[in-house]
């Protein structure tokens, strides 16, 4: 009898916690529309959908054929690396000259070794597979730290889209390796782990360089959290990590690796555009349109800064005046600047106080 109690007392908190999460999914059922519109059962819903999401990847990776894009070039590329080639200009795959940073280059020599030399291609499926459902889960986590997005959304996000199945598992490309590491950064950055958040940050750019187009971003939220002297030890864990990961190929060729890992003029070819082939060709390839795209993307941001940052750009500047020792014509000129525009904000802003008080006709 009493190693019955004994028995019983075990299992009684396990049954509590099965009770307790029966009792929460017959609320979740009860409240099924809410499960599709209301942010907080992300977590609920994305449970579910990664688990659907394990069966139908297994399923595209066995019953859809494979796509011979890039792989081979990739394999080839890091074979030249473990060749003993560290010059970045004498490496090169089937489809031209590597230009990916150097953690790209030890990254997909793991694979390189994992798959066989890159011939088990099947593996390298699976493994990428993996890369995807964790890419979903820090996605998942996202959405659910912001509690902005109705969970229905991620339906199409992800069991619906046959693009983010081919990039993934059917062509493996390394863009899934860099936004892996670029949605850790994220993660950890909405946790307040910034140097850690920085750190997987750089690692997604020494994987591929169009990371780099988060960078403002990131910038603006060191700059807002910390300052400009906080801001710049954060920014140099991203440098000093780039310099680390290439010091071999910086030692052999450093013109060479700069060059080739971070070409801010390589052009992408017409015939893989998706968002641009309404244009004509030569337009497409021409400097001016590119020079175009570049301008409008740095205005865009000045007037994100100027009309909906401003508060925090003239915080910034007025930091930045005072950090500047010995003071200059421009930071002296900036601080009145933003002073002048306090001035003008509060003259414009909402008085805190009515005119005239309405006192109440009754006697006091």
């Amino acid at each position: 009898m009493a190693a019955g109690l004994r028995k019983r007392g075990r299992a009684g908190p396990a049954a509590r916690a099965v009770g307790l999460c029966g009792q929460w999914l017959r609320r979740a059922w009860q409240e099924r529309r809410l499960l599709l519109l209301e942010p907080r059962y992300t977590l609920l819903v994305a449970a579910c959908l990664c688990l659907a999401e394990v069966g139908i990847t297994f399923w595209v990776i066995h019953r859809v054929a494979y796509t011979e894009i890039d792989w081979k070039a990739y394999m080839a590329e890091v074979e030249g690396v473990i060749n003993g080639t560290y010059d970045y200009t004498q490496l090169r795959g089937d489809t031209g000259p590597l230009v990916y940073p150097a953690g790209f280059v030890y990254i997909f020599m793991g694979l390189y070794y994992a798959t066989g030399q890159g011939t088990d291609i099947r593996m390298a499926q699976h493994i990428f597979a993996v890369l995807y459902l964790a890419t979903l889960l820090l996605v998942f986590l996202i959405y659910h730290q912001t509690c902005k997005v109705p969970p229905f959304v991620f339906f199409f996000m992800c069991c619906a889209s046959y693009r983010v199945h081919s990039i993934f598992v059917l062509r493996l490309f390394n863009d899934p390796v860099a936004m892996v590491l670029l949605f850790l950064s994220i993660n950890l950055l909405l946790a307040q782990r910034w140097s850690w958040g920085c750190c997987c940050f750089s690692l997604a750019v020494s994987v591929k360089m169009n990371v780099l187009l988060f960078a403002p971003g990131l910038l603006f939220l060191l700059l807002t959290q910390f300052g400009l002297r906080g801001a710049l030890p954060k920014l140099g864990i991203c440098a000093v990590l780039q310099v680390v990961l290439g010091l071999p190929f910086l030692l052999e060729n450093p013109v060479g690796y700069v060059s080739r890992s971070f070409d801010l003029g390589r052009q992408f070819l017409f015939c893989w555009t998706v968002n641009w082939r309404f244009l004509p060709e030569a337009l497409f390839l021409h400097r001016a349109f590119h020079l175009a795209l570049l301008t409008a993307h740095l205005t865009l941001l000045l007037l994100f800064a100027l009309c909906r940052w401003h508060r925090l750009l003239v915080l910034g500047l007025i930091e930045l005046s005072w950090n500047t020792y010995p003071s200059t014509s421009c930071s002296s000129g900036a601080l009145h600047m933003c002073h002048a525009v306090i001035l003008l904000q509060l003259w414009l802003g909402p008085q805190p106080f009515p005119k005239t008080i309405q006192y109440s006709k009754k006697a006091h």
